[in-house]
């Protein structure tokens, strides 16, 4: 199979991108998105915050990898890894003041032509996500999405510079368990332990002849 490591997307469109030409052609591309293009997590941003106009690096590689299709034979099955870095201001539920947040996103997915086939790829196969392709992906509508599945549960300071008085109650121990367990739930959730299919892809494009390596 030949591909084209490190092939630049050129004057990309990331409202309008051909994801499929992208991952067949192995392109990569890379940008800034600022909140305020990103509406719906400048809704999370409080009015109080310092600075409202933050910004995320992104960074996207398109691969494709040898898979068994329904008919028998092995065709490339398109894939695109995103990587999203960069920081917002949150509200702390426990002090109610403005903490800056760090989202560091690395997420792989399996591109299909149709509603349909996303619904039917198997869900045990949680290592990668399965998104519908088109000639004009919106790319920043997936960065958007990423982000706000990246937010924590319960948003708070690691330690905050006071509570607020209306959060002091004679339940704050109890209280304060549930803010850690739900703090644990969100740290685990901002670095997933899964294998990587881009592991497989990578070697691919060293000359690899099977991509079974894991």
């Amino acid at each position: 199979m030949t591909q084209h490591p490190g092939k630049p997307a050129g004057l990309v469109d990331p409202h309008e991108l051909d994801l499929f030409e992208f991952a067949r052609s192995g392109r990569q591309a890379a940008g800034v998105v600022r909140v305020s293009q990103l509406p719906r997590m400048l809704n999370e941003v409080p009015a109080e915050a310092p600075e409202r106009e933050s910004a995320f690096t992104w960074q996207a590689e398109g691969a494709t990898q040898p898979e068994l299709q329904d008919d028998g034979t092995e065709g490339p099955q398109p894939y695109l890894r995103l990587a999203i870095h960069g920081a917002a201001w949150l509200e702390c539920q426990r002090c109610l003041a403005p903490y800056e947040q760090r989202f560091n996103v690395d997420a792989t997915y399996r591109i299909v032509n149709t509603e349909a086939e996303a619904e039917e790829f198997p869900l045990d196969e949680d290592e990668v996500d399965v998104i519908v392709g088109s000639a004009q992906f919106d790319l920043i509508d997936l960065i958007e999405e990423e982000l706000l599945l990246s937010l924590p549960l319960v948003p708070k300071h690691d330690v905050c510079p006071e509570v607020h008085e209306s959060l002091v109650s004679g339940v704050a121990g109890e209280e304060g368990e549930g803010d850690e367990a739900a703090q644990d739930e969100a740290e685990e959730g901002d670095e997933p332990a899964r294998p990587n299919p881009f592991a497989a892809l990578e070697a691919l494009k060293k000359g690899g002849s099977s991509g079974e390596k894991h």
